[in-house]
């Protein structure tokens, strides 16, 4: 199989290679996608001999037209264009020892360069060199692999696994984006060496993760990751997740299962990976709220949001994911994700709304995309139902945001008003004074203006310093 390259940087490639007289080879995800028909911009080149050198002598004929970046402690170079990005190496083989994965390198061939890949559709290579021009290098069947839709070690996996467990999460990654199944002796393989994930770090787990919460489907790599055992061990939280216990004849729903289904779902309708993070996570409480209620006769998950947003922090903290304002966007809809189907089933007020609309401020439509995703069930008339009834909820959002503009509301008096006014230092008790006007203003017994806000905080204010002073006996 030959695979001609048309765009211009390839001829600039093979100057190089006829100037150099060295051999070099396009390998790994460019030529998988290229077969697959999947856009890449992203080329890696392996040099039989100094790939930094050639590198350098690739960027200087671009007559500055590019940007040059060498890592001379990997013996690696990156050439960014403006429409690519092209990394450079050395050919090598490489040796590791059983507490790192990073190995021991020495320059080999084009052969040893790809049995060190991690799978055989990752090893594919493309000749750059005028004795075999674009002539497909697969030593493995990578190609028939792509046909079969397979991942599969070029060596044997217990091999790869244990060189590299960090492959063990690439595997069940790239099943994930392709949809392709893991060869059974590679799976098996991953289960047996799970335990050896604990060497790699944290940050290089979580890309994994993240590249599996962004592929279509991301049930498929968080399922593999249960089966395989490694989901115990990276996020035990959400493993607590699976399983039906069963009292009285009286059982619950499996909730890992049903998070997967609520992922996809969400998936179907936006690319947003702190939402699927979100959505991840909105019953990642369930475990620690499970409740058997004897007189009701069934199971409760009383307050789980907002044990699930609690523990969102630690969790992100745990798995090296950001602790900025993406986390406090999970925290919140985490929180809020029961509220809607609470106002759906048992009856809507404005002042519900008002809250609502305020506590989600500018999230308000990923709240609903998470909703209407949660609605999982094998009756189709309970799903439509439910969500004819989001839908009133969003049409009341609608109006009354319209009339009264909530969104991102803050009352109209301040806590420095408050302070001014009553001479207080910062305290509890300007705070209490601050909630109570907010709910006085949300459940509208006061209207939301300045003048009518501070009349309802001089009079809530005096009655709770007067209370503090003067407890009730």
């Amino acid at each position: 199989m030959n695979i001609p390259l048309q765009d211009p940087i390839f001829k600039k490639l093979l100057t190089i290679v006829e100037s150099k007289q060295q051999e070099a080879f396009i390998i790994g995800g460019f030529v998988r996608d290229a077969i697959l028909g999947r856009p890449s911009k992203d080329i890696d080149v392996v040099v039989v001999g100094d790939g930094i050198a050639f590198a350098e002598a690739f960027s200087a004929s671009l007559n500055g037209k590019s940007d040059l970046v060498v890592f001379k402690n990997f013996g690696t170079a990156m050439v960014k264009t403006q429409d690519w990005e092209i990394e450079f190496v050395g050919a090598r083989k490489e040796s590791y020892s059983k507490e790192s994965r990073k190995p021991a390198v020495i320059p080999g061939s084009i052969k040893d360069d790809q049995l060190r890949r991690d799978f055989t559709i990752n090893a594919l290579a493309i000749s750059l060199n005028a004795s075999n021009l674009f002539e497909l290098v697969d030593p493995f069947d990578g190609v028939l692999d792509l046909e079969r839709k397979i991942i599969r070690t070029p060596l044997e996996p217990e091999i790869t696994f244990s060189d590299d467990p960090l492959r063990m999460m690439r595997a069940i990654r790239f099943a994930s984006q392709l949809n392709f199944d893991i060869h059974p002796q590679t799976f098996e393989a991953i289960k047996l060496h799970a335990d050896r994930i604990h060497i790699v770090s944290m940050e290089r787990v979580s890309d994994e993760l993240n590249k599996i919460m962004l592929s279509p489907k991301p049930s498929i790599g968080l399922n593999l990751l249960f089966e395989s055992g490694l989901l115990k061990l990276i996020f035990p939280e959400l493993h607590a997740m699976h399983g039906v216990e069963v009292i009285n004849k009286k059982a619950h729903k499996d909730n890992f299962y049903h998070t997967l289904q609520v992922i996809d779902n969400v998936c179907k309708e936006t690319n947003n990976l702190w939402l699927r993070w979100a959505t991840l996570l909105h019953d990642i409480g369930k475990p620690v709220t499970k409740r058997f209620m004897i007189e009701e006769g069934g199971w409760t998950f009383h307050g789980h949001e907002d044990r699930g947003s609690k523990m969102v922090a630690r969790i992100f903290r745990k798995l090296k994911l950001p602790l900025n304002e993406k986390l406090k966007y999970v925290e919140k809809l985490v929180a809020l994700h029961h509220r809607p189907k609470v106002l759906a089933e048992e009856g809507i007020t404005d002042s519900a709304i008002r809250r609502l609309i305020v506590d989600a401020g500018d999230d308000l439509e990923d709240l609903f995309t998470l909703c209407r995703a949660d609605m999982t069930s094998k009756f189709p008339e309970k799903i439509k139902l439910y969500r004819s009834n989001l839908g009133k909820v969003q049409e009341l959002v609608k109006e009354l945001e319209e009339r009264d503009a909530l969104r991102n509301w803050q009352p109209p008096v301040s806590g420095e008003d408050i302070m001014k006014y009553f001479d207080l230092r910062p305290c509890r008790e300007v705070g209490l004074i601050k909630a109570e006007l907010r709910e006085a203003i949300l459940d509208g017994d006061v209207p939301n203006s300045y003048e009518d806000a501070f009349k309802k905080m001089v009079e809530i204010g005096s009655r709770i310093i007067n209370e503090k002073q003067f407890p009730k006996a």
